[in-house]
């Protein structure tokens, strides 16, 4: 339910058309300005909801000159429609569309749209599992082997963890996948392969996203490092053009390498990142889908918090 803040009046006719039209820091301005409050209460009421702002950046976006990107910042969009009595996604759908229009060059895949739904998705899920934010693990290696069939599919894919506990205690690791639009969750199948038994299991039907817990046998000490090896069968969507991981913290190096089937393979491949899914994609390189293993691969010697990925284009 929606609280009332410090004014109840009706949205104004520009309020109006700019959030059926946009752009987003017109909409935004207009609501700051049909509410009448100063961004120092706006920034106030964003503190209440515990969402940290500063009046600048809230200045820049209204005024288009910066666009909310990284997770606390799309945190406080979605708060701002509620203390702006905004109708919900209102500013975020504007965002998206923004983002959309501007990142031209973003192959079709995976869209900012359902990145968000996915991630607020994966918070449910991981609360349904007990899964604190923190796991207590910290990654030194992060090696990943993506399976392309012969339908184009997106068949599977192995993760091979090297990790260090940072906290006594830890016995457990949640396994996230997130399957190509119109992918199945009930048609995939989870697989612990080295040093690990699979646990509780949670999907989300109309995202895709599953989560698995991974139960290392032991219990880890602060300090202790562990190696564990899994994978998830898929082959439930249709073609598949990119893989991308997206982290929350730093961490160590990260492999990820997309082997294509003999009988499908693409005209053209390359690596990609993005420090948020509100962010354009950066870092373009194009990779070599290279004879006779028919793979492509990057590797991060250090992980950053962002997005990380290889997209591919069939003829």
């Amino acid at each position: 339910m929606r609280h009332a803040t410090e004014h109840a009046d009706l949205p104004t006719a520009e309020l109006s058309s700019a959030l059926r039209g946009g752009p987003f820091h017109v909409a935004l301005r207009a609501a700051i300005a049909a509410r009448g409050l100063p961004l120092q209460r706006v920034q106030h009421h964003l503190s209440r909801h515990g969402v940290k702002v500063g009046v600048t950046s809230l200045s820049y976006w209204q005024q288009g000159a910066r666009r909310p990107q990284r997770p606390e910042s799309l945190r406080a969009v979605r708060a701002l429609e509620e203390i702006l009595q905004l109708p919900e996604e209102s500013l975020i759908r504007l965002l998206a569309e923004s983002v959309e229009h501007t990142a031209s060059d973003r192959p079709a895949g995976r869209s900012y749209r359902s990145l968000v739904a996915a991630s607020d998705i994966l918070d449910r899920l991981r609360a349904e599992l007990d899964c604190p934010p923190d796991d207590g693990l910290h990654t030194l290696g992060h090696h990943e082997r993506v399976r392309i069939g012969a339908r184009r599919e997106l068949a599977g894919r192995e993760a091979h963890h090297i990790v260090r506990a940072h906290r006594d205690g830890v016995d457990r690791f949640v396994a996230v996948h997130h399957g190509d639009p119109g992918s199945d969750p009930l048609g995939m199948r989870v697989r612990a392969l080295e040093n690990c038994r699979t646990g509780r299991v949670r999907w989300d039907q109309d995202s895709g996203v599953l989560v698995a817990e991974l139960l290392f046998g032991t219990r880890l000490r602060s300090g202790d490092t562990f190696l564990f090896r899994y994978g998830i069968d898929d082959r439930t969507a249709g073609a598949s053009r990119e893989y991308l991981h997206r982290f929350a913290l730093p961490g160590g190096q990260y492999a990820l390498q997309v082997r294509f089937d003999a009988a499908a393979l693409p005209a053209r491949c390359h690596r990609f990142a993005q420090q948020s899914p509100a962010a354009p994609r950066s870092g373009r390189q194009e990779l070599s889908v290279r004879e006779p293993h028919h793979c492509a691969h990057l590797v991060e010697p250090r992980i950053r918090p962002g997005i990380v990925g290889i997209a591919w284009d069939w003829e």
